[in-house]
């Protein structure tokens, strides 16, 4: 890893790809005031047993670090709901994202693909996250949800100031530094809910034939949602409906520019598309932790965590554990089985995972015919995103 490092300037808090982890499984930190699980197996255990561990880690917020959330709700915030509540949301949206539904999809992704590079080929210049790894997923989901994907710029603006962020999640009591953060991400937040109300108002006057209309006329327990728990679920799709492809498609270049023999293989023989984006998933894992909170006293990994206390299942790190993973560091499309947690795992495995294989899939498929190099530019280097807990490109211009 060390030529890739360097070649990419990769920064320093994304510790997964400076080496291997020379600690235990699970570990204590005091500096943070939380558990960090690196280890495979046991980010297996905790991401399988919502019981012992919940999604609600507000719950385990000090209480002098909660008066920074006071608009914040968790109604309707997937991530961060536990069972019964969570099956009963997530079948909601389920009907959306099946095998068949997303299929369908295809031809329509390989359209978008083929205008945004006619495009992109126009302006002279290509610069792969601005000129298709954002816009892509964004008007495919943005479409789905029924909201106008020509408000994209509004989108990534909100996207960007929620989660660039160069801030380490701590549990200790925050300094000025870090209540600016927590500010500084409150106003996409509220500005997001705004614009997302206003589409979620005009559905109950007037449903149309998109994912909107049917969480607005959508029912659980005999009773509708209500306009929180909409904006809230619309927030969650809208969001997390593109970053995950956006960091996926940008990924995979990468490592097809770091490995110039992966790519001559998947060139001769394009079969080998969904092994390289796998394999791209567990090499550079696009949301590297989550979090979790103990609901009793629990053994993990040969310690013994307290009840109530925050949990980072450190997603980046299982995708490297040696003993799950032969030579976890050598980028391998071939590895045979590959079952990293790139998209979690149990009853919070991502929704879009399908969708977002697909648009990796379709729009690499098209690049490769496009361009006879997948090259970046010595000239104007790759650029990361700063934020600790997520491994993508925020810039990667292509010769």
């Amino acid at each position: 890893m060390a030529d890739i490092v360097q070649r990419y300037d990769i920064p320093k808090q994304h510790t997964w790809l400076h080496g291997p982890h020379t600690g235990k499984p699970v570990e204590f930190d005091a500096g943070a005031g939380m558990w960090n699980v690196y280890g495979f197996h046991e980010a297996q255990e905790v991401l399988g047993d919502p019981g012992a561990f919940s999604s609600d880690t507000m719950r385990v917020i000090p209480k002098e670090m909660l008066a920074s959330f006071e608009d914040f709700s968790l109604e309707g915030f997937l991530t961060q709901i536990d069972p019964p509540e969570h099956g009963k949301l997530r079948k909601l949206v389920s009907s959306a994202f099946t095998r068949k539904v997303v299929a369908d999809l295809e031809p329509r992704i390989a359209e978008i693909t083929r205008e945004l590079l006619d495009a992109a080929r126009e302006r002279g210049r290509f610069e792969l996250v601005t000129d298709l790894a954002y816009p892509l997923p964004v008007i495919v989901i943005a479409e789905l949800l029924g909201v106008p994907a020509s408000d994209r710029a509004l989108f990534k603006g909100w996207a960007d100031a929620l989660f660039q962020r160069e801030a380490k999640v701590s549990l200790n009591e925050p300094d000025a530094a870090a209540e600016a953060e927590v500010q500084a991400a409150m106003k996409p937040w509220r500005e997001m809910s705004g614009y997302l109300q206003a589409h979620v108002t005009e559905r109950r006057r007037a449903p149309a034939a998109d994912l909107l209309s049917l969480l607005v006329q959508a029912e659980v327990d005999g009773e509708r949602l209500p306009d929180e728990q909409v904006v809230n679920f619309g927030i969650i799709l809208l969001l997390a409906g593109h970053i995950t492809t956006t960091m996926l498609l940008g990924n995979t270049v990468l490592c097809l520019d770091a490995f110039p023999e992966q790519q001559e293989r998947v060139r001769a023989d394009r079969s080998a598309i969904p092994d390289v984006i796998e394999e791209s998933l567990r090499y550079f894992t696009p949301f590297a932790a989550v979090g979790r909170s103990t609901m009793r006293e629990v053994e993990l990994g040969g310690v013994t965590i307290p009840a109530d206390q925050m949990v980072m299942v450190w997603l980046a790190w299982a995708n490297r554990d040696p003993r799950q993973f032969a030579d976890p560091a050598v980028f391998d499309p071939g590895r045979d089985p590959n079952p990293h947690l790139a998209f979690g795992r149990g009853i919070h495995f991502c929704l879009g995972a399908p969708l977002a294989r697909l648009e990796g899939r379709v729009a690499l498929d098209i690049l490769l015919d496009r361009r006879e190099e997948l090259r970046t530019d010595p000239d104007d280097p790759v650029q990361f995103i700063p934020t600790p807990t997520m491994t993508g490109v925020r810039r990667l211009p292509l010769l």
